[in-house]
């Protein structure tokens, strides 16, 4: 099992393991992260993190403070899927592997869109 991206007909393997998705409000341009993990029953959400709180963004009763961001772990079963819509209005999503960070660019094509993010064989 591996995690990737996929969009129409093309995947794309990232790795195992875990990985972080990224991403900038449009208006808050406050960035946000959530830690996925492989499970065998499909991507777990291990934590979810944002800088600061504003325009829907605030974080839910029960978060922390840590290193300049609210942490939390939503409580969601395993999911079989992530899907991820790109407008071209903001800046592209962000994929850490290991603590090195890039663009869904760098992966897929920029008019590739939805992107989802599953668990794959």
């Amino acid at each position: 099992m591996s995690i990737c991206l996929a969009t129409g007909a093309l995947a794309v393997t990232l790795g195992r393991g875990e990985i972080t998705l990224g991403w900038r409000h449009s208006v808050q341009k406050t960035l946000w992260e959530e830690v996925w993990r492989e499970t065998p029953k499909g991507l777990e959400i291990v934590e979810a993190r944002i800088e600061s709180s504003g325009a829907g963004m605030d974080p839910p009763d029960g978060s922390k403070l840590v290193d300049g961001f609210w942490r939390w772990h939503p409580s969601l079963p395993p999911l079989h899927e992530v899907v991820m819509r790109r407008s071209g209005a903001t800046a592209d999503w962000r994929i850490c592997i290991g603590g090195a960070c890039k663009p869904m660019g760098a992966y897929l094509p920029a008019d590739a869109d939805p992107v989802t993010l599953k668990v794959c064989e």
